[in-house]
């Protein structure tokens, strides 16, 4: 294969296109096979630090060794995307709240096309096909690549925290057969800084740069099964994901606002949406809506799921009609169950007594269990 341009001139090609297209930084790092991150992932694996999302030891050797993702592998090229952006204040009440990333479109489709097309012109540069591309959703260590090839460290939230961006960020790769000039990783660290490790209401975050994401809001509000009842008060009124632990970290704070009006919310609704039009969502109203944005792969019923954990931690009496509603007649016995758990919570009259009409009906092993564990505290389960 005869090279049109040299390495240093394809690098300097693909940093300026990533650039125009809205790359916040872009760095180089060898794509070696990395057995200490591998490490580190397995370690993480057998805690059962990431239970819920079924990764084993072959997503580990996949996602440490660029070469799995193309054969012959000698770089990649990694690009961070910033994103953040004001966030709209609470105005009216039982509102929910969602992380900035999930409120404008897909940052998946945003960040692909920019990964294309700085692959592309590494393609037309070298004469030939040389690359492949991840963001996200294909097997790789993003973040351990980012840090190696100096875009940033990762912080004790676990995130990538860059000097100039902070942590708001999206990360995408170009991987290439091309020997490119690599850049050195920042000899940095969050030194003594805890302040994410404090502010984390669920305590997911160790302070040794690990997480247990079976206790993290962003993770519960994404899995597809019930909550843990003991975890739901913690959620408050997320109802996507969690901006906490990052918002707190100094060097995001120093950072700004770096991202683009393509991050803002798609509407005032999307970024704090009304809880009790969420918990009445339906499948068609759902595609329409929600498919556009990173909340869209989950579906209707999860956030229907976490509307109802949210009211339940509002406490506000004014939801219990809704919730009586999703009690009895919402599709999902999943979602029923979290509704009884809500009323339980609230604790008004009028909750307890449709928990106690509907424990005389309900033939859902797991929404008769919610709806008994809801009554207990009022010693009339049997009622």
């Amino acid at each position: 294969m005869e090279m049109v341009v040299d390495s240093a001139g394809i690098k300097q090609l693909a940093v300026a296109t990533a650039r125009k297209l809205g790359a916040g930084d872009v760095r180089v790092a060898p794509a070696f096979d990395d057995r200490e991150s591998r490490r580190r992932m397995r370690e993480a694996f057998s805690r059962g630090d990431l239970a819920g999302w079924g990764y084993g030891d072959d997503y580990a050797r996949r996602a440490t060794s660029p070469r799995r993702l193309l054969r012959d592998a000698r770089a990649v090229i990694c690009i961070a995307v910033p994103y953040a952006v004001t966030v709209p204040q609470q105005g009216a009440p039982l509102r929910g709240r969602v992380s900035n990333y999930a409120w404008s479109p897909d940052y998946h489709l945003r960040v692909r096309a920019l990964l294309a097309a700085v692959a592309r012109v590494i393609d037309e540069a070298a004469g030939a096909p040389v690359t492949a591309i991840a963001c996200d959703t294909r097997p790789l260590a993003e973040r351990a690549l980012a840090a190696r090839s100096g875009l940033g460290w990762v912080g004790k939230h676990t995130n990538l925290i860059s000097s100039a961006l902070g942590s708001f960020v999206f990360l995408g790769e170009v991987v290439t057969t091309l020997e490119l000039p690599v850049d050195a990783p920042l000899r940095k660290t969050c030194g003594a800084c805890a302040r994410c490790v404090d502010a984390c209401p669920t305590r997911a975050l160790r302070g040794d740069y690990t997480i247990d994401a079976n206790r993290c809001i962003s993770d519960l509000t994404q899995r597809t099964d019930s909550i843990p009842r003991d975890m739901r008060p913690m959620l408050g009124d997320w109802v996507w994901g969690c901006d906490i632990c990052q918002t707190v970290c100094p060097p995001t704070r120093r950072a700004g606002e770096v991202g683009s009006p393509r991050d803002a919310p798609l509407d005032a609704q999307f970024a704090r949406p009304s809880l009790v039009a969420l918990l009445q969502l339906r499948s068609g109203d759902f595609k329409r809506r929600y498919r556009r944005t990173a909340m869209g792969w989950r579906g209707a019923a999860v956030l229907r799921r976490n509307a109802a954990v949210a009211l339940g931690n509002a406490l506000d009496r004014s939801a219990v009609g809704p919730l009586i509603e999703s009690l009895t007649c919402d599709p999902h016995r999943m979602v029923r169950g979290h509704a009884a758990w809500a009323l339980g919570r609230i604790g008004s009259p009028k909750a307890l007594q449709a928990l106690q009409e509907r424990c005389a009906i309900e033939s859902e092993k797991e929404v008769l269990a919610e709806i008994r564990a809801a009554l207990e505290p009022f010693n009339c389960v049997d009622a």
